[in-house]
């Protein structure tokens, strides 16, 4: 084996090596705010990632911990939960673990955390849910936590619909009867469905308030892609119940880190188009 010191080595090849270790031994930095949010959500916790990764780890935190969290109107525990949300309609499995730890860390209830997830399930379909149902029931068993979580249903089987169309009413308004009226036939059972199932087996749960639990729908449909006709939908329902654009354009801001900009640009062209500036 030839060593270091039998070859020859040139200037440039050892301002090569030299760089090489200058980058490697390059000390990562943090803002303070980034520091300080990050220790918010996860105490204590060292990443492994700082170590393999590190100028990864300065541009994300930086921007996502810092820069991003300074912008919009949301409380912490808002922005975890739709961060939650997203997480499972984007199939985040890693991402979203780390997030119920800090969603509970930062005040988030465990009814809460359920709720997310199951409201997920219309939107998102159980094949895409049930890893991480599975997920967070290990989370919750590490920490301590009792299973089942308290229920939340409000309805029966006899209730659901009537209940489901009057919630949908409620948020969308006269829409819902035009929808029905204008519904082919065939095709009249998926309007029963989303009253029924959607709405009255989900929606009409407690455990979460009707104005959170648009906020969450939103940030489901925005991170999954290709729903822009739901996505304005629910802009107009999230209007409907409270939520402003600005709220709005907080949610989506959050969540840019975690969906990337195509994604983002997309959500923000549909409020925009809902919500004239």
């Amino acid at each position: 084996m030839t060593s270091f010191k039998d070859k020859d080595v040139t200037d440039t090849g050892y301002n090569n090596i030299d760089h090489t270790k200058q980058k490697r031994s390059k000390p990562i930095i943090l803002t303070d705010a980034a520091v300080k949010n990050h220790e918010e959500l996860w105490p204590d916790y060292h990443s492994k990632a700082i170590h393999s990764d590190p100028e990864l780890i300065q541009v994300f935190d930086n921007f996502a911990f810092d820069e991003v969290i300074s912008y919009g109107n949301l409380d912490t525990k808002t922005r975890v939960m739709m961060i939650l949300a997203s997480t499972i309609a984007s199939q985040a499995l890693t991402e979203y673990k780390m997030f119920v730890n800090a969603a509970l860390n930062v005040g988030v209830s465990t009814v809460e955390v359920k709720e997310i997830l199951y409201q997920s399930v219309p939107y998102v379909g159980i094949a895409m849910v049930i890893d991480f149902i599975y997920a967070t029931n290990e989370i919750f068993t590490e920490r301590g936590i009792e299973l089942p979580v308290e229920g939340q249903s409000t309805t029966t089987a006899e209730t659901r619909y009537e209940k489901g169309l009057a919630l949908q009413k409620a948020i969308f308004g006269e829409i819902i009867d035009k929808m029905y009226e204008t519904s082919p036939s065939n095709q009249l059972h998926i309007q029963k469905y989303l009253s029924a199932n959607c709405f009255g087996d989900y929606l009409t749960r407690t455990g979460l308030d009707v104005k959170t639990r648009e906020l969450l729908t939103y940030s489901m449909l925005i991170s999954m892609g290709g729903a822009e006709s739901q996505v304005k939908g629910h802009i107009q329902g999230n209007v409907n119940v409270g939520n402003d654009k600005e709220t709005l354009l907080s949610v989506t801001t959050q969540l840019l880190p975690y969906i990337g900009y195509p994604r983002t640009l997309n959500a923000i062209k549909c409020l925009n188009e809902v919500i004239p500036e």
